[in-house]
């Protein structure tokens, strides 16, 4: 009976949790179940998950709402509900929402023709004589009456009973227009009843629904016999990526095994049977669990990015492959830290593998636009996320809903204790925010993008989600990384950094000023090399990637740190986990004190010797969690997603660690070892590190370290050049003056847009001059290219035709300085030829 559910994924909207729509249903008897949120699917599989738990049959749709200005997604006018008979008709309705929400069209009053799915417009909109066969209206009880002289008996295959569940009750029922006085930025106390639901939008008993048509028992019977013939289903944690990568899934085995062992000789030589067993091992496993289409979908990403001169660093747990060292997509050697395969990719891994590839923020946009077109834009999306409620910003929306000043709100705001303590806040209003705002955290309030992931399908994406087109101009799903994981999309990260585009900007830079060429990748040579140990040792590290911080360089200095594994290490212990914990001060007592310490138990011994008995990277948690405590390999990985902050299954985590507490106890293990255990896992929770991950990011600071060793002006340029950084411009402009370089002020005539060298000397770049606009900064550039340097100020002034208060901002920081004139005399100047300037254009125009 229940055609016309929502839950808060229709933005704003609805009040629903999910899996509490669903549990709400069962608990009212419900058989059968319909989720039709405004515009969207984006929870559609977690309901079909809740769904089937509770022995509820799913049925997928939509509710197609315009807003008030019939131009965008979002409320006011119900045009029709649709319904998906079966999973092509849920790709169908999404594909629909697709094309009109990228296009930012509004949706068309009557539907459009779409395969496999039912239509129902609201009583009103068609005549029954009107409908097509597909096509059906849908009668409130509210409207019951509305009925009498229609003789919907004569066309008993054409009325549904519709109706729709919004909220729970009252209460929901409030927060539900204080939702929508949010998303209109408006006054409740003048919001438009048409923008809200009516207060009957809740779940009734079928018993009382039966009894509101029982003039009308056909139309219970149509409805029932729709409901029957649709069907969703998914089979879920399967892999639901890009099946093959050449003609077929044999084509692929045998080009990934060539470009492995192509790879295997420039990285290994010839002769390494240790490297070639892994190799041969590896391969095995990727072939056993259909992942040779990732991988050389992950290769052919790098082998554009190389074609193109881009910089790129792998990481993750991807960089635990020997493969994927072979194939270029990481630099670290696995076999060196001795990093386990399996860790990446198991039979026990309870989650999809992911690559981690760095690019410059420069070039990244062009890698995902090269991903979409290889890959056909039907098929591939950036991975979305959802912003949600949380307590500041509910407070901000909440105070402006209920008229409240600005400085109250700001106060407020800024007082979580005010509201969140044990005593109720004396203000009403304050109350109220205090009320509902409980409520009303973690709410999704809006669709963003993921950091870095993207869906590659081997079906079209609209088969699992709608793809909405934000600002950024990528096609986007409507899943987050939970629900894609769930339905069996697995990501691939496609993410930025500013560290890339220092090396790759030094690495111009050099080829500029000293005409000489880095191979930036020669990682083994920058290992071995004393000044660069020495670099390290010293923590000389301001500007290079992840070691410049202060905290970071004090962590060397005690570390006394001059080489690869400590770095990988240090790159771990200085997050806040291992840190704030008091793990790191015992690691560093630990590594100068070998023989100074007692492990907690001799299993921590042999399972963390390498790190001196300190959890210091995921696969950490993974062994002691499996060998200390005796949790399963599936469980121990679930434990180590949750430690890093990538599993939202809090019950699960709750069983985890009773099982945890109860195998120690079983054990004969102490209250006092096992808790000791326990909290140094959950010291990880939220900030760990995989130890591949840790020697990624330990190789790129390598590169930055012997580029800063050898090449310290044109680094730090570089540095100055990405704006990015732990420090402020200026620091970096001071590193800059200490390595020796003369830094010269801006000026109209030498500099360009950037700053750039020549030899010792650093012109200032024009980027660097507050309140001069872009446009006139290019201009000022790309003229003295094409018509030579600037004679005089007249001349300046004619060729730019630069507006008065930028050209005084020039002035007063030297860029004229070229002409020999004080800044005084250059003042009186500019302003006579702008304001001689503007007469003759006056005398024009009378003309």
């Amino acid at each position: 009976m229940y055609l016309n559910c929502k839950t808060y994924f229709s933005w704003r909207y609805g009040t629903f949790g999910t899996e509490e729509l669903v549990q709400h249903a069962a608990d009212m008897g419900a058989t059968m179940l319909a989720l039709t949120n405004i515009n969207g699917t984006c929870d559609t599989w977690d309901f079909v998950d809740y769904c089937l738990q509770a022995n509820i049959k799913p049925i997928a749709g939509a509710e197609i709402r315009n807003n008030a200005d019939d131009t965008a997604p979002g409320s006011s006018r119900l045009l029709y509900i649709v319904l998906a008979r079966n999973n092509n008709g849920f790709a169908a309705i999404n594909l629909f929402l697709s094309r009109h929400l990228q296009q930012g069209l509004p949706f068309p009053a009557t539907a459009d023709a779409l395969a496999d799915v039912w239509v129902i417009y609201p009583l009103g909109v068609k005549t029954p004589d009107a409908l097509a066969a597909h096509e059906c209206i849908g009668v409130k009880p509210a409207e019951v009456n509305k009925l009498f002289g229609m003789e919907p008996q004569r066309h008993p295959n054409k009325f549904v009973i519709l109706q729709p569940a919004t909220f729970k009750n009252k209460t929901y029922y409030n927060l539900h227009r204080l939702l929508r006085a949010i998303d209109g930025n408006t006054l409740l106390s003048k919001l438009a009843v048409q923008e809200t639901a009516t207060p009957d939008e809740t779940f009734w008993p079928a018993a009382k629904l039966m009894e509101a048509f029982r003039q009308y028992p056909f139309m219970i019977t149509h409805t029932l016999r729709i409901m029957e013939q649709c069907d969703i289903g998914i089979d879920f944690y399967t892999d639901k990526n890009k099946q093959q990568f050449t003609a077929g899934k044999e084509d692929d085995r045998i080009l990934l095994e060539k470009l492995a062992l192509d790879g295997l000789q420039y990285r290994f030589g010839k002769n390494n049977r240790e490297a070639l067993q892994r190799v041969r091992k590896e391969l095995k496993i990727i072939n056993q669990l259909s992942f040779n289409a990732y991988f050389l979908i992950a290769w052919d990403v790098i082998r554009y990015a190389q074609s193109r001169g881009f910089y790129y660093v792998g990481r993750g747990s991807g960089a635990n492959s020997i493969v994927a060292y072979c194939l270029q997509i990481t630099d670290v050697n696995p076999i060196e830290l001795d990093l386990y395969f399996e860790r990446f990719l198991n039979p026990h891994r309870t989650s999809p593998p992911d690559f981690d590839i760095d690019f410059s923020w420069q070039d990244r946009d062009e890698v995902i636009d090269y991903i979409f077109k290889r890959y056909g834009k039907d098929h591939v999306a950036l991975l979305g996320m959802y912003d949600t409620f949380q307590y500041r910003a509910i407070v901000r929306e909440l105070g402006k809903v209920f008229g409240m000043p600005k400085a109250e709100i700001d106060a407020l705001a800024d007082r979580p204790d005010r509201m969140l303590g044990d005593k109720p806040p004396e203000d009403q209003i304050h109350r109220l925010i205090e009320q509902y705002g409980k409520l009303m955290i973690n709410f999704p309030n809006h669709l963003s993008i993921h950091p870095g992931g993207m869906l590659i399908s081997e079906k079209s994406m609209y088969h699992y989600s709608v793809v909405a087109m934000p600002p950024k101009g990528f096609g986007t799903s409507q899943l987050d990384m939970f629900v894609a994981e769930k339905v069996g999309l697995y990501k691939l990260d496609i993410l930025s950094q500013r560290g890339l585009g220092h090396i790759k900007e030094c690495l111009r830079l050099v080829r500029a000023n000293r005409e000489k060429d880095i191979d930036i990748h020669a990682i083994e040579k920058f290992k071995r090399d004393p000044k660069v140990a020495a670099q390290i040792r010293h923590a000389d590290t301001i500007g290079c990637f992840y070691i410049e911080s202060p905290a970071m360089r004090q962590l060397l200095k005690k570390l006394r740190c001059d080489d690869y594994l400590t770095l990988v290490a240090a790159s771990s212990i200085i997050r806040p986990g291992v840190s704030q914990s008091g793990m790191m001060k015992q690691y560093i007592y630990r590594f100068h004190n070998p023989d100074k310490f007692s492990y907690l138990h001799p299993l921590m011994e042999q399972l963390l010797e390498e790190t001196y008995g300190v959890m210091v990277y995921q696969e950490d948690v993974i062994k002691v969690a499996h060998h200390f405590a005796g949790i399963d390999m599936a469980d121990a990985d679930i434990l180590r997603r949750a430690m890093s902050g990538k599993y939202r299954g809090k019950k699960e985590i709750m069983r985890i660690r009773e099982e945890f507490f109860s195998n120690c106890k079983a054990r004969g293990y102490g209250e006092d070892l096992t808790g000791e255990v326990w909290r140094q896992i959950e010291s990880f929770s939220g900030y760990s590190f995989s130890k591949a991950h840790s020697a990624s990011f330990a190789v790129e600071s390598y590169q930055s370290l012997f580029l800063k060793t050898y090449y310290p002006m044109e680094f730090m340029v570089a540095v100055i050049n990405n704006f990015g950084g732990f420090y402020n411009t200026e620091l970096y402009f001071h590193e800059l003056r200490k390595a020796g370089a003369t830094v010269l002020a801006p000026c109209v005539n030498s500099s360009e847009a950037l700053t750039h060298i020549e030899g010792h000397t650093v012109h200032v770049g024009l980027i660097h001059i507050q309140g001069l606009g872009e446009q006139i900064r290019d201009n000022i550039v790309t003229e003295r290219a094409d018509g030579g340097t600037y004679t005089t100020l007249h001349n300046f002034i004619e060729r730019t035709a630069i507006g008065l208060g930028q050209l005084n901002t020039l002035i007063r920081v030297g860029a004229l300085r070229f002409t020999g004139k004080t800044k005084k005399e250059l003042l009186w100047e500019a302003n006579f030829l702008h304001r001689h300037q503007q007469q003759r254009e006056t005398t024009k125009q009378k003309k």
